[in-house]
């Protein structure tokens, strides 16, 4: 049985048949589908089972960039390098935060200049609506019960005074100057202290080997 030509949809005989791109053509069915110019077997070009003209061949586009293999490569290596430089940087930065161990002086020095300041704070806290101080009170035995006194503890509170200047280091430290007077000044541990620049008002951590008791 002669098959249908897959142009016009006619009987297409065996002498005018051309078989092509998976389909039965007469030859003067066969030709581009732009521009109508009649084709052979030499000078075709197929595209979607439709013969073109090589002038109309349609061209191969891509909507998307990441479609051309090229650019799929180039996405790639691009994700590769960011991977590379991740690990790159953490390694780098690894060590630089501030995560010693509990053991670490400088933590144990971190974290006695933290509690420092909390008690200094609340030291200066009003209290809240409703609440009172508490007064001890004691019965002199040369006295009445009535003529009661309260106790009130003042803590001896050392003053230093600056022998250099001094360029705090990191946060937890203050800068003060030659001269400058220190208050509130407690000893932390071996060659650090804990106290309050007169000058500026702003506490801190300072070397103890930059200062002299002045009381």
């Amino acid at each position: 049985m002669n098959p249908p030509c897959a142009r016009c949809g006619k009987i297409v005989y065996p002498t005018e048949k051309v078989s092509c791109l998976d389909k039965n053509w007469h030859k003067g069915c066969f030709h581009c589908e732009v521009c109508k110019m009649t084709l052979n077997m030499k000078n075709y070009k197929g595209y979607d089972k439709k013969p073109y003209c090589n002038a109309h061949y349609p061209k191969t586009s891509f909507t998307i960039v990441t479609d051309t293999p090229e650019n799929l490569r180039l996405r790639q290596q691009s994700e590769l390098q960011s991977q590379a430089k991740y690990h790159e940087d953490f390694e780098r930065t690894r060590g630089r935060g501030f995560t010693p161990g509990l053991d670490d002086p400088s933590m144990e020095r971190y974290q006695r200049a933290n509690q420092m300041m909390g008690e200094r704070r609340a030291s200066h806290t009003p209290p809240r609506q409703g609440q009172t101080h508490t007064s001890i009170k004691y019965s002199h035995p040369d006295h009445d019960a009535d003529q009661n006194k309260m106790v009130v503890s003042v803590p001896l509170q050392r003053v230093y005074r600056a022998l250099y200047d001094y360029a705090a280091q990191d946060h937890d430290e203050v800068s003060f100057r030659d001269g400058d007077v220190i208050v509130n000044a407690q000893p932390i541990d071996e060659g650090w202290m804990y106290g309050t620049v007169q000058r500026t008002g702003k506490s801190g951590m300072l070397p103890a080997n930059y200062v002299e008791c002045c009381n």
